[in-house]
C-alpha cells in the first residue's frame, strides 16, 4: 500500500501536468474562476460544453451560488438530448473564487428517464402509505380523545337517562292511580243510581291528588321526551365525531352547527369550572371537512379548558373578514410563556402531565387547517389567557375540493 508522507512539501505539478491528468479522466474535468475564465478543460469536457452560447454545461449564477457558500454542489444537468450528474466544488483564492467541475455522463436518457420514473413511483407509494399512515394518527388521536371524554359523555348520558328512569316510575304510580278512578267510574255507571257513587269517587280522587296528577302528567312526559333526544342529541354528535370521513369530499357546512356539537360532547368537561360564552356573527356556508373541524374544535377548547385552574371563562366568537371566516377561543387561563409558545404545534411536545395528553393536539389541528388552506393564529400572556383564532377560507381552491 502507498504510504503518502504527510511531512514533505513539493512544487506545484506545472499546468501542463494537469491538464494530461485531466485527459486521462473518464469523466470530464475543468477548472474555471467565477468570470467564466477556462484554466484546464478536458476534451471530453469541451465535447459537452454547450454550443453556440458558451454557457458552461447550464450551469447558472444560482448553482454556483450553492456551491460557493456551502463549499459543493451536486445534481443532474440537461445537456441537449443528454443528462449528466455534475459535482461543483468551490475554493477562494487571491480574492477570486475558482470551481472545480467534475461531471459523468449518463449513458442512455432513455434509461434515465426510467429510473427517474421508477423513483417517482417508489417517492409516490411511500407518499401515500405515509398519507395513509397519517389518515390513521389522525383517527387514534381522535378516538384518544374520546377515551379520555368517555367518563364525562357516560356522565351526560346517564344523566337524563336517569331522571327518564325515575320519570317512568312515577308515570307507572300515575297509571295506577288513574286506572283505580276509571274503575271506580265504571262502578258508577253499571250501578243502578250512579250518583250514590260520587262522594266515593270525589273520595278516591282526593286520595290519589288526580288534580296533581293532571298537571304534573304532562310536564313528566315532556321532561322524559327532552331527556331522550338529549341522549339521541349526544350519540349522534359522538357518531358524528368518531366518523374517520376517509375519502369524503369537502361540501358546504356550518360552521357554528359543527361547534355546537363539539360542544356537546365536551361540556362535562368543561361545565364544572368553566363560564362559556357564544358570540356568534352570521357566516356563510364553507366548504371543509366538518369531522375534521370538529376535532380541531374539540382540541381547542379542551385545551382552553385545561388552561384554566378552578374557575374561569371561554369566550367563543366567529367572523368573516373577505373571503376568509375565522374562529376564536379566549380563555382565561394560566397563559403560555413565550419560549413554550413557539413550539406549540410541534408533534408530541406537551407541558401536561404524563398521560394527560398525546401532545398531538395541536399539531394535527394545525395539519388540518393547512390542509384547508387555512392558519392559525396564537396570542397569550402569561397569568391572563391565550387566544387561538382560526381562519378558514369560504371556498376551497378548485384542484383540492375533489381530491380531498
Amino acid at each position: 500500500m502507498l504510504k503518502l508522507d504527510l511531512n514533505s512539501r513539493i512544487d506545484m505539478p506545472p499546468l501542463p501536468v494537469l491538464k494530461a491528468l485531466a485527459e486521462q479522466n473518464s469523466d470530464g474535468v475543468v477548472l474555471f474562476r467565477d468570470d467564466g475564465a477556462v484554466a484546464v478543460a478536458s476534451a471530453h469536457m469541451l465535447q459537452l460544453l454547450q454550443p453556440g452560447d458558451g454557457n458552461l454545461l447550464g450551469v447558472d449564477k444560482q448553482m454556483l451560488e450553492l456551491a460557493r457558500s456551502s463549499g459543493s454542489w451536486n445534481g443532474s444537468l440537461p445537456v441537449g438530448e443528454r443528462v449528466v450528474n455534475a459535482h461543483l466544488t468551490h475554493h477562494a483564492h487571491a480574492g477570486r473564487s475558482w470551481y472545480l467541475g467534475l461531471v459523468h455522463e449518463i449513458e442512455g436518457h432513455e434509461d434515465y428517464q426510467s429510473q427517474l420514473l421508477q423513483r417517482h413511483a417508489e417517492l409516490r407509494q411511500a407518499y401515500l402509505r405515509l398519507n395513509g399512515t397519517q389518515e390513521k394518527l389522525l383517527q387514534s388521536e381522535k378516538m384518544a380523545s374520546i377515551g379520555q371524554l368517555a367518563a364525562g359523555v357516560a356522565h351526560e348520558i346517564n344523566n337524563p337517562i336517569g331522571y327518564v328512569h325515575s320519570n317512568l316510575g312515577s308515570l307507572q304510580e300515575y297509571l295506577r292511580s288513574l286506572f283505580t278512578v276509571i274503575e271506580a267510574y265504571e262502578r258508577a255507571l253499571h250501578a243502578p243510581d250512579p250518583k250514590q257513587m260520587l262522594p266515593e269517587i270525589e273520595e278516591i280522587r282526593g286520595r290519589l291528588d288526580i288534580d296533581f296528577i293532571t298537571r304534573d302528567l304532562p310536564q313528566l312526559l315532556a321532561e322524559s321526551r327532552e331527556g331522550i333526544e338529549r341522549v339521541t342529541r349526544i350519540v349522534r354528535d359522538l357518531k358524528d365525531f368518531s366518523y374517520s370521513g376517509r375519502g369524503d369530499s369537502m361540501r358546504r357546512v356550518d360552521l357554528h352547527a359543527g361547534l355546537e356539537s363539539t360542544i356537546n360532547i365536551i361540556w362535562n368537561e368543561l361545565k364544572y369550572k368553566v363560564t362559556l360564552e357564544r358570540r356568534y356573527a352570521e357566516l356563510p356556508l364553507i366548504e371543509c371537512l366538518p369531522s375534521e373541524l370538529n376535532q380541531v374544535w374539540m382540541n381547542l377548547l379542551l385545551n382552553a379548558g385545561h388552561a384554566i385552574g378552578e374557575r374561569g371563562s371561554i369566550v367563543v366568537s366567529t367572523g368573516q373578514d373577505g373571503d376568509m371566516v375565522w374562529v376564536q377561543f379566549r380563555d382565561s387561563g394560566s397563559g403560555i410563556a413565550a419560549d413554550v409558545l413557539k413550539r406549540v404545534f410541534d408533534p408530541f411536545f406537551t407541558t401536561k402531565p404524563v398521560g394527560s395528553g398525546t401532545g398531538l393536539g395541536l399539531s394535527i389541528s394545525y395539519s388540518i387547517i393547512n390542509k384547508h388552506h387555512g392558519r392559525i393564529d396564537v396570542e397569550s400572556t402569561v397569568g391572563e389567557g391565550s387566544t387561538f383564532r382560526v381562519w378558514l377560507p369560504v371556498n376551497q381552491p378548485a384542484s383540492t375540493t375533489g381530491a380531498a
